[in-house]
């Protein structure tokens, strides 16, 4: 195929999730956020295994890509949801974190504008010499952060999930067209061997 074809448009939309995924991860890995990192872990693999793929003519791996876009699209829609506190969900909770740390997201710390006060605390034992007050002049809440970051892995994985069966449909009617002209050579060794044994019999008879 040419490059201006949907397996050409597969592999870069898998580049650039790849390269979203990683930026995700970062951010994800400074605020602690242990549900996102491992699903981004998995994501970043399978991502890889359709890049793989579709670089190597293999639909089976494309198949499985598609199939977790799905998963992707189900997981970052719970993200979205978490973070706009829809259906009960709070996004002051330590789900994403497996309950296992107060941290949020870095976003809510180092947003775009974000000034963190912090007060001397030296009068009381046990706690470190400055203590975290409050965060102020944010020109984004990092929830919005969080959903935009969401919704752009969205639509890229809704764009892949369609190039990648666009891509599998092509690579299998490829196969089936192939097969199919193979097939009607019904004795292709016959025909190769038919000039040799005409050589012998000739030399024979004479």
């Amino acid at each position: 195929m040419g490059c201006c074809t949907g397996r050409c448009t597969l592999i870069f939309l898998c580049t650039l999730q790849l390269l979203a995924a990683l930026e995700r991860q970062v951010f994800d890995f400074l605020g602690y956020q242990w549900a996102p990192i491992l699903a981004n872990f998995l994501h970043i693999i399978i991502v890889i295994l359709g890049l793989f793929g579709t670089i190597q003519y293999r639909p089976r791996y494309i198949v499985v890509y598609a199939i977790w876009t799905a998963i992707w699209v189900t997981w970052n829609i719970f993200i979205i949801c978490f973070y706009l506190e829809v259906g009960g969900l709070s996004k002051d909770s330590e789900l994403l974190t497996f309950n296992i740390s107060r941290h949020q997201s870095w976003w809510s710390e180092n947003g775009p504008g974000c000034v963190r006060k912090e007060a001397s605390m030296s009068g009381i034992k046990g706690l470190d010499s400055h203590s975290y007050i409050s965060v102020i002049g944010c020109a984004l809440e990092y929830r919005y952060i969080e959903v935009m970051h969401s919704s752009f892995q969205i639509l890229i994985a809704l764009v892949g999930f369609v190039y990648a069966c666009y891509v599998v449909s092509v690579f299998t009617e490829e196969e089936d067209s192939f097969d199919f002209i193979g097939g009607f050579d019904p004795f292709p060794l016959y025909h190769v061997n038919e000039k040799p044994t005409n050589l012998l019999f000739k030399q024979t008879y004479l």
